[in-house]
């Protein structure tokens, strides 16, 4: 088999929404592959200091903050960070509009003091992989200061919280030309929530720009996921697995769906792909 470049989603992928910890299976999964020669990518919406705790597993490298910070071993290969224009821009559009945000740099995460009584407002079901990892890390304290803590670092995503779909129709149209607002499955959940990326970058270009730094052919490259910000990786890995606990939406789009996070969905996957073999 040729050597693969794995890109894996953290949340709802490798760990329950929220954790840190990823099943022993999937451990054993990813070293397995790795002394066969394959590299395993953290590709995931967090930012650097909300992943770190992952690091110690090994990974050769990461796709951080949606495709806008990306790493391989100890060198820094890509970081785009909004202008102070765009930022500025977008925090007024949502807060004129009442939507909730959180602003994530590479040191940590940032949020609106409103936000917290918001989500514990909430009625979930335990579907929504997204509000749930929002408020497990904002009760154990993971790096998520209150807005008055940020002072002007750089910022490589927004993430926010609407009410309301409708609340979202001026953002949406004061904000797409420079900003790719990708919205988690809103008439499912009731709320809507999501993450503002910008435009000159995802994670499905992380991918190509890894592959491109690596020497690598997009063919051989392997995406896991489970949400609508895992598309656009999705679309651009040669191979794309969605976790079974994973949005339909994205599951349309995937090449195998795999079980769930809880049903050591990643040591299957690996399994099934070939990749634990010599």
């Amino acid at each position: 088999m040729d050597k693969k470049l794995i890109f894996l989603d953290i949340d709802g992928t490798l760990t329950e929404a929220g954790s840190n910890t990823p099943p022993e299976s999937a451990l054993t999964a990813i070293h397995t592959a790795q002394t066969l020669g394959h590299k395993v990518f953290l590709c995931t919406g967090r930012n650097l200091a909300m992943l770190s705790p992952l690091l110690k597993y090994g990974f050769d490298g990461v796709i951080g903050s949606a495709g806008g910070y990306i790493t391989y071993r100890e060198q820094v290969i890509y970081s785009c960070p909004m202008t102070d224009e765009q930022f500025q821009h977008a925090m007024t559009v949502f807060k004129e509009n009442g939507v909730f945000r959180t602003v994530e740099c590479a040191d940590g995460s940032y949020t609106d003091t409103e936000f917290r009584d918001f989500l514990e407002k909430q009625d979930t079901t335990g579907s929504n992989s997204e509000l749930i990892r929002w408020r497990k890390q904002l009760e154990e304290s993971l790096n998520i200061l209150p807005m008055q803590e940020y002072h002007g670092q750089p910022v490589y995503k927004i993430v926010f919280m609407s009410p309301t779909m409708e609340a979202m129709e001026v953002p949406i149209r004061e904000l797409s030309d420079e900003f790719n607002v990708c919205i988690q499955d809103p008439d499912q959940y009731g709320i809507v929530n999501g993450e503002l990326i910008n435009r000159q970058f995802d994670k499905g270009q992380g991918v190509l720009r890894v592959c491109e730094v690596l020497g690598v052919d997009i063919k051989d490259t392997i995406g896991f996921g489970d949400s609508m910000n895992d598309l656009e990786m999705i679309e651009t890995v040669g191979y794309g697995v969605v976790m079974e606990n994973g949005s339909p939406s994205l599951k349309k789009k995937a090449d195998y769906i795999c079980p769930a996070v809880t049903e050591n969905g990643i040591y299957q996957a690996f399994e099934k792909l070939g990749l634990l073999n010599a």
